[in-house]
């Protein structure tokens, strides 16, 4: 029997029904994310009729046959009092005409002549609801065609599970509960706190692909999650061939395969030579970017922190890697099962890569840009990631247990004192703000944002 795991992203969804003007939703993400399951859990749940177009299969080319047919047919003089209805109609002779229905096109990135039926379903049908689902990659693609409806349709990116889903999912959605309820930063008690990081390292272990993380709660048994990333992880190379093409294969291979090895070296900073020995950016820049764009790697560049908005800043050269799920990151780097029974191991394994790749995934749903890293060479300092809150730049340390001794934050404040207000650091130790560093529990980090503006709002009234 398969887990139903609630989705924070079900949320949003019903958001968009609710809102209905009615813009056509895209739902993109990295493959495997969970975008087709949510999607018809969704339409099966809210509406009276759902008519699911799947574009990889035979029946999508169906649709499109339709659907040129029916475009042919209108250019050339034919009327229908709905269009929209009538090339549903051909497609599913069983349709019936209902305002409750939600029209869902799958797949939608292998069939880009598809999207320029999305306009037709927002003009001439808008009681039709249209939820599109596709790889982040192939609806980035889509975008920049001729035929893109542009200001007709609402995206929504999804990521893999975050702790607080995999919370609700290992049955202690009372923790979560209480993780959302703390409206001020004060300490954690001791109850929840040493559980809480309990849960968190059988997260670092299982990751949040929902596939994975559904087979945990199932079974218990990590050998047999262990099965599922593996699986994933081949399928992801199989997507290279397919997608990447012959001549990027193995190019995308070589770069994915290097994530363990990059994030190993004591400056993570991501060198080609640990690609391939002699492997240079201009072989390999367009691969990175296809990784990238699919949503498998997630590129932290170095800045200059000149100011705001912090992408001014950039050194375009030099940045990190970190993968899309710290679960298939433990895969690829075949840190074994027996790892899972040990408490600290999964947070420090790697010089803490884990926990960075962790809180990555946290920051990203969170901010409206992109977190970067800053280094100073002489003295040699690096603080892991720098955020921008508003008008103000934050920089964030990620320590993977309880020592937090950082020399880095407070060399980065020193040396930018009239524009740092506020320095971040999240570690295992419990939840405080103390002379102008706050300390964010990893387990607290999907929650980041709220605490750290009121962290702000404190810095600021010290003034």
């Amino acid at each position: 029997m398969r887990i139903e795991l609630e989705r924070t992203a079900y949320k949003k969804l019903l958001q968009w029904k609710k809102n209905a003007g009615h813009s056509t939703l895209e739902v993109s993400g990295a493959r495997q994310v969970g975008k087709t399951y949510l999607v018809n859990r969704f339409a099966d749940k809210e509406y009276k009729q759902k008519v699911y177009i799947n574009l990889l299969e035979l029946s999508g080319e169906l649709f499109l046959d339709h659907y040129e047919k029916l475009w042919n047919e209108m250019t050339q003089g034919e009327r229908f009092e709905n269009p929209v209805y009538e090339l549903i109609r051909r497609y599913d002779p069983s349709f019936i005409d209902s305002p409750d229905t939600v029209v869902i096109i799958d797949e939608i990135q292998d069939c880009p002549s598809a999207v320029g039926a999305l306009k037709y379903f927002c003009d001439e049908a808008p009681e039709y609801h249209v939820a599109c689902a596709g790889s982040l990659l192939g609806v980035r693609l889509s975008r920049e065609t001729s035929a893109f409806p542009v200001g007709k349709v609402e995206f929504m990116e999804m990521h893999p599970m975050s702790f607080s889903e995999f919370l609700k999912a290992e049955g202690a959605a009372n923790y979560d509960e209480y993780l959302g309820g703390l409206d001020q930063i004060e300490t954690v008690p001791d109850f929840f706190h040493i559980r809480l990081v309990e849960h968190l390292r059988r997260y670092f272990a299982c990751g949040g692909m929902p596939e994975a993380l559904g087979r945990w709660v199932e079974t218990g048994d990590i050998v047999q999650v262990d099965k599922v990333l593996s699986d994933l992880l081949d399928s992801y190379e199989r997507d290279f061939a397919k997608h990447g093409g012959r001549a990027q294969f193995a190019k995308l291979s070589q770069i994915w395969n290097s994530i363990p090895t990059q994030l190993a070296r004591e400056n993570k900073k991501f060198v080609w030579g640990a690609v391939r020995e002699g492997a240079r950016a201009r072989e390999y820049e367009d691969a990175l970017e296809w990784l990238a764009d699919a949503g498998l790697i997630m590129a932290v560049r170095l800045n200059a922190a000149g100011g705001v908005p912090l992408s001014a800043y950039d050194d375009l050269k030099a940045f990190k890697v970190y993968c899309l799920d710290v679960g298939l990151l433990r895969r690829m780097a075949r840190l074994d099962a027996s790892a899972f029974a040990i408490s600290d191991a999964l947070f420090s394994e790697f010089k803490g890569s884990f926990a960075e790749n962790y809180v990555l995934q946290a920051l990203l749903s969170q901010l409206d840009a992109a977190p970067r890293y800053w280094t100073n060479e002489k003295p040699k300092h690096e603080v892991d990631f720098l955020i921008q809150v508003g008008n103000e730049i934050v920089p964030v340390e990620v320590k993977s247990g309880e020592v937090v001794h950082s020399k880095s934050l407070k060399y980065y404040a020193d040396k930018h004192a009239e524009t740092t207000s506020l320095r971040v650091r999240y570690s295992l130790k419990n939840l405080k703000l103390d002379d102008g560093v706050l300390n964010i529990p990893l387990y607290l980090a999907d929650r980041s944002a709220p605490l750290i503006k009121k962290a702000l709002d404190c810095a600021h009234l010290d003034v």
